[in-house]
């Protein structure tokens, strides 16, 4: 049986292929552009996620070994050292350091996939591997798309990779949307429980807005119904769908929301 685990690092693998495969052919001028983070040049998103592949690394195999996770200390020095990368450095270290975390989580097998628990110094609790491994998938993924999105003012997640994402936040990553959704966004009058359809896959959620901002049930009948791409609603719920970046099917009826309004909610870090 195939586990959102499994799935989940598969879709690194993809990932990981995708972006080094696009990244071998930028040149200097390239690697300098504006990226889909506005604050960060496309070498600077590759350096980002190259020491986060090595301190994802290192946090998985302190976990296999039964070790406490790496320190703030650990941590700042290896983004110190990411840093000081010129940019040609930081693009070409990017895929060794990715592809060696991928591969790390590729040979876990079914019972470690299952039952290792990772400690990460943000979360209460360790998390399984579908927890951690989904963490940084939504990270890749998403940066896969700032880099992407440099050159292109279409580019779209791929849709497996969407399809795992949108069952990772509607699941173990379901956390998250209390930290990235700001329920001060909206007139709290307007607390309402959207009914959310996306394709490619087909998924039916519920969102609700109000005080907090949560998944919940998905309403039989509901005043708002969101409908889009699953790529569409991974990119708004962390502050990728700009108008001119938002594809045609993506879809609001109702009263009392607008997909403004959720750009608002949503506005992506």
């Amino acid at each position: 049986m195939t586990t959102l685990a499994d799935r989940t690092v598969a879709a690194l693998r993809t990932t990981h292929d995708d972006l080094t495969a696009f990244v071998r052919d930028l040149d200097a001028a390239d690697l300098t552009r504006p990226s889909g983070c506005s604050e960060w040049t496309v070498a600077q998103v590759l350096s980002h996620l190259g020491s986060g592949a090595e301190i994802g690394l290192a946090t998985l195999r302190a976990a296999q070994e039964g070790r406490d996770a790496p320190d703030s200390d650990f941590m700042n020095s290896v983004w110190d050292r990411w840093n000081a990368k010129g940019p040609k450095e930081q693009a070409e270290d990017f895929a060794p350091a990715d592809a060696e975390l991928v591969s790390a989580y590729e040979s876990l097998d079914a019972t470690a996939r299952e039952e290792l628990r990772i400690k990460l110094g943000f979360l209460p609790e360790p998390g399984d591997v579908a927890l951690v491994a989904g963490m940084r998938l939504n990270e890749t993924a998403l940066h896969t798309w700032d880099v992407r999105v440099a050159f292109d003012p279409a580019a779209a997640l791929a849709p497996e990779t969407a399809g795992v994402l949108t069952d990772l936040h509607a699941g173990p990553l379901g956390f998250l949307i209390g930290f990235i959704g700001r329920s001060d966004a909206l007139d709290p009058r307007l607390a309402t429980t959207l009914r959310v359809e996306t394709t490619g896959p087909e998924r039916v959620l519920g969102l609700t807005l109000g005080e907090t901002v949560g998944f919940s049930e998905a309403p039989e009948r509901a005043d708002v119904v969101l409908s889009l791409p699953a790529e569409a609603w991974i990119r708004l719920l962390t502050g990728r769908l700009a108008p001119e970046h938002t594809p045609a099917p993506v879809t609001v009826t109702g009263d009392g929301v607008t997909l403004e309004d959720l750009r608002r909610v949503f506005p992506g870090f």
